[in-house]
C-alpha cells in the first residue's frame, strides 16, 4: 500500500492556491512539501497543520493507495 497526495492538489486546484500558498499558509518547509509532492511519507504533523491551514479534514488531503503486488514465481 503507498500514500498518495492527489486529493490535496486537486484541493488547492479548487480553491485556485499554488503549493508556495500552502507552504506558507501552513507554516512547513519547501522539504515537506517536496515529500508530499513525491507521495513520501511526513509527519503527522505536517499533516494537522496543512489541515489546519485549509480547514479540512486528514481524508480529504490524502488516501492509501492498494498497490498490485506480483505473486512470486514457482517452480515447476
Amino acid at each position: 500500500m503507498s500514500i498518495s497526495y492527489k486529493k490535496l492538489w486537486k484541493l488547492l486546484i479548487d480553491r485556485d492556491m499554488k503549493k508556495k500558498d500552502l507552504r506558507e499558509a501552513a507554516g512547513i518547509s519547501t522539504a515537506s512539501m517536496a515529500k508530499l509532492g513525491k507521495n513520501e511519507n511526513v509527519n503527522t504533523d505536517i499533516l494537522i497543520k496543512v489541515c489546519k491551514a485549509l480547514n479540512c479534514d486528514i481524508s480529504d488531503i490524502m488516501e492509501i493507495e492498494k498497490t498490485t503486488e506480483i505473486p512470486p514465481k514457482t517452480k515447476e
